[in-house]
């Protein structure tokens, strides 16, 4: 059973946004921790930013700083990632992410989170 599903990925250029949906299928997904991550092709993946609980903190990659905002609406158990002022470097394959454990080591990479999604995939071209 897939619990957390992608959607809203898609080509577009640079300079453009994309807004990515993260649906859960998990009853609790208010109790969870959220985070979207990305890996490009040939490099490992990588933390992009993440959302406590309550969407009460939020806390980004340097790379999205100021580009990128995560949020959720708890009733509807969907998180988002908004993206603007993309560039080519920000194509990847996007994921999403739930965990238990603080929202502040969810960019630790070697941690374990609880579930993940399929990925969709984000190109940007020049």
């Amino acid at each position: 059973q897939k619990r957390l599903v992608e959607s809203g990925g898609g080509s577009v250029q640079g300079g453009g946004s994309l807004r990515l949906s993260c649906t859960a299928s998990l009853s609790t997904f208010s109790s969870y921790n959220m985070g979207w991550f990305r890996q490009a092709p040939g490099k490992e993946r990588e933390f992009v930013a993440a959302i406590s609980t309550a969407g009460g903190i939020t806390l980004y990659g340097e790379s999205v700083k100021g580009r990128f905002t995560i949020s959720r609406d708890n009733a509807k158990l969907t998180g988002y990632l908004q993206m603007n002022s993309l560039k080519p470097e920000d194509t990847a394959i996007y994921y999403c992410a739930v965990a238990t454990f603080p929202v502040q080591a969810m960019s630790n990479m070697g941690r374990p989170k609880d579930y993940w999604g399929q990925g969709t995939q984000v190109t940007v071209s020049p």
